[in-house]
């Protein structure tokens, strides 16, 4: 049996993505530094802290290695994580009849023909919420889906109600674009996703 692929990431989104196509997964998370440096825009910062978050479990395993970060981005500003129902909602207001932009960077990295190969990838989708009124707002955040998501929402969850409109990928919006990481593993020679095999929801 060919070795799992090492998912430098926590998120069982992004696991559940992959193995819902019959990849074998290992959880392998990066415990990298995620803030933002000073003046770095959106796409340099995904890419950034995907290449770092490879780069450190790479070096530890001969097996391929996948690496992703994901951020929402409205006027050039970086959306993460909210701390608090109050960030969450200030975030949400800002979002409210709006289209942002969300960015997932990914890294693989593993080895071919005695060579270590590296492909990179970035997908950005673009996302319109609905206009969001004062007790829609409140609601969700009373919900707390919010927690631990970049821009305060889940798509895959509650927060589908607050979206009017996606063009692009939707998984890369719930964490990984899928499509888009099969097509590098497959240009890179690692594992293959074995469908018949999937998971299904």
């Amino acid at each position: 049996m060919s070795a799992p692929l090492l998912l430098a990431s926590a998120s069982p989104r992004r696991r559940e993505l992959l193995e819902r196509v019959g990849l074998r997964v290992e959880v392998q998370p990066a415990n990298v530094d995620e803030r933002e440096q000073a003046g770095e825009d959106p796409t340099a910062y995904v890419a950034r802290i995907a290449r770092t978050k490879a780069i450190s479990i790479a070096r530890r395993s001969e097996s391929w290695v996948l690496a992703a970060d994901t951020t929402v981005t409205l006027d050039g500003a970086i959306l993460g994580k909210a701390e608090s129902p109050e960030e969450a909602a200030k975030m949400l207001r800002w979002l409210s009849d709006k289209t942002h932009q969300v960015l997932t960077a990914f890294v693989l990295i593993g080895e071919r023909d005695d060579k270590t190969v590296i492909r990179e990838g970035l997908v950005s989708t673009d996302v319109t919420f609905i206009e969001l009124d004062a007790g829609t707002l409140a609601d969700y955040v009373a919900s707390g889906e919010w927690r631990g998501k970049a821009g305060a929402y889940a798509i895959q969850g509650i927060g589908a109600a607050l979206v009017r409109e996606v063009r692009g990928s939707v998984t890369n919006v719930i964490g990984l674009p899928l499509a888009e990481v099969l097509a590098a593993l497959r240009e890179v020679g690692g594992p293959h996703p074995k469908l018949a095999a999937g998971t299904a929801a």
